[in-house]
């Protein structure tokens, strides 16, 4: 069953934070993914310092971004005047209110350039509804749920994706994408993914 994404009928630039690089690597069909992705997909300079930074404990994720730079699929950018206030007034204060470097800067680079922040940690999508109530914000499975990737990677296809990326990537489902996720990869397979809400690794949720 198809599933609505905020991202569908926007074809403008989405602001990839460190997770979602690393979700859609997990996938195994990253390629694929943003091929049909009508988004351009941008990371800033400090997602891919952090992307570095794992390289040292045997983490794959700056090298996928490479060759997804390589080829076309994926930009970089750097923070200008604007983005960089922002970034400042993310990182700077209690840390009940403030978000890591890579985190700071995606927020700040899609307020800079009026554009969609993929990120998917609650408490970021918590202080951006807060701070910055204009802007849009979308996760991982939003860009899975997207419409053209959907039919792009077709039921198994997406479904071997979603696992994927629960399974190697420790993917965060928000709780209004549960049952969609039961329901593309099933609840034996659900049951398997800790990084999902535990009411949906029971089996007793389904997409009506």
């Amino acid at each position: 069953m198809a599933r609505r994404s905020c991202l569908d009928g926007r074809a403008g630039s989405v602001f990839a934070d460190t997770s979602v690089v690393i979700n859609l690597h997990a996938t195994g069909r990253a390629e694929a993914i943003l091929r049909a992705l009508p988004n351009r997909i941008v990371v800033v300079e400090e997602v891919v310092r952090e992307l570095e930074e794992g390289r040292r404990t045997g983490r794959t994720g700056a090298g996928a971004l490479e060759g997804w730079i390589a080829e076309g699929l994926v930009e970089t950018a750097r923070l200008g005047a604007a983005g960089m206030a922002h970034f400042g007034g993310l990182v700077i204060g209690r840390a009940a209110e403030t978000l890591d470097d890579g985190e700071a800067a995606t927020v700040a680079g899609a307020l800079e350039r009026d554009a969609v922040a993929l990120i998917d940690e609650r408490k970021a999508v918590r202080i951006c509804g807060d701070r910055f109530p204009h802007l849009l914000t979308a996760c991982t499975v939003d860009v899975l749920a997207q419409r053209d990737v959907q039919a792009a990677c077709g039921r198994d296809g997406l479904a071997e994706a979603i696992f994927g990326a629960l399974q190697r990537g420790r993917m965060r489902v928000p709780e209004h994408y549960g049952p969609w996720v039961v329901d593309v990869i099933g609840p034996e397979r659900a049951a398997r993914c800790r990084s999902l809400p535990r009411r949906f690794r029971s089996g007793g949720e389904t997409v009506e």
